[in-house]
């Protein structure tokens, strides 16, 4: 989990960068599409209008759910990112794959006239440098949230609590790939004079982004639906709580993943029968601090003191035999 703060500015500016590229590469595009009659290049501009959509969706995501708790929300407002991330991914699919595979489908249909194709290698040279650029600054804030995890950077990425990064990150090498795409499409009908490459390159790229919209949605989904840490952080969660004085045992251990910097812990702790109150409540206090200390992504600590065997009620005495009796 990444500390929250200097990564949250850093996931603003990071998408902001990919909204300013993307506004102005689609209309680049257009411009080289409509002038070509490439009908790649109109879905790459489609591909970059999804991608500007959805980039601006991530930044209201990134704006709401950073508000305080409040008593209508008390354990805050983290996982609303998740829901304006899965309506952005829903935007890719609709905004750039279905026109991107319509637009293939009616090239290989009707076919196309090939126009001149120059300013649109130009245009696709010049998008190539900014996806660049835009994808060097996420991928930079994922590798550094990488190794202050101490995590695999490829693991990192597809557990990673912070989708709108991984947003960035997926779209920037989905239109890095679909300019290439593009770029053999025209190539292709340039050399043959045939709109069948181009069509082709269309249907690819409207592919590429049914998966990228897939990948961002699933993401998203598991989060809502309540996502818990990686296995490798629980046993770590565990190992920390077993380490305070008094706390003899973790009979049950539950994680919940609010968003990048909100971790909830809650769990069923077997304190030791001779502490006293007073020591059972020092050790919950440590225990949080240990944990907050070690993952500051911990927002939340919440501990049950739970004996591990509940001991049997005790036999009900029986009643008094009378005087005189049997």
């Amino acid at each position: 989990m990444s500390s929250s703060g200097g990564s949250e500015d850093e996931s603003v500016g990071t998408v902001l960068v990919a909204v300013v590229t993307n506004l102005g590469i689609a209309a680049a595009k257009a411009v080289g599409g409509v002038i070509s009659g490439s009908s790649a290049m109109l879905s790459e501009a489609a591909h970059s209008v999804a991608d500007t959509v959805t980039e601006v969706m991530l930044l209201a995501a990134l704006k709401r759910s950073a508000k305080p708790a409040d008593e209508a929300h008390p354990l805050g407002y983290g996982p609303e990112r998740y829901i304006w991330a899965l309506l952005a991914s829903i935007a890719t699919f609709i905004g750039g794959a279905v026109f991107a595979i319509y637009d293939g489908i009616h090239t290989l249909i009707h076919g196309e006239d090939p126009g001149n194709p120059t300013i649109s290698y130009i245009i696709l040279g010049v998008a190539a440098l900014l996806e660049g650029y835009s994808l060097l600054v996420a991928w930079r804030q994922v590798k550094g949230e990488a190794e202050r995890m101490r995590a695999p950077l490829g693991l990192y990425v597809k557990h990673t609590p912070d989708t709108a990064v991984k947003a960035v990150l997926l779209e920037n090498v989905a239109a890095l790939i679909g300019l290439a795409l593009a770029a053999g499409g025209l190539l292709g009908a340039q050399l043959t004079g045939s709109g069948m490459y181009d069509g082709l390159a269309s249907l690819a790229i409207g592919l590429l982004l049914v998966w990228v919209a897939w990948e961002l949605g699933r993401s998203n989904a598991q989060y809502l639906i309540g996502r818990p840490l990686p296995a490798e952080m629980r046993a770590q969660v565990r190992e920390e709580l077993l380490s305070v004085l008094h706390i003899e045992g973790v009979l049950e251990l539950t994680t919940l993943v609010q968003g990048p910097a909100e971790v909830l812990i809650a769990a069923k702790v077997d304190f030791h029968d001779l502490a006293s109150a007073r020591q059972v409540e020092a050790a919950c206090e440590e225990a949080e601090a240990q944990l907050r200390e070690r993952f500051p992504a911990i927002r939340r600590v919440y501990l049950d003191p739970t004996p591990t065997q509940v001991p049997p009620p005790e036999p009900a005495a029986a009643p008094p035999t009378p005087a005189g009796g049997p």
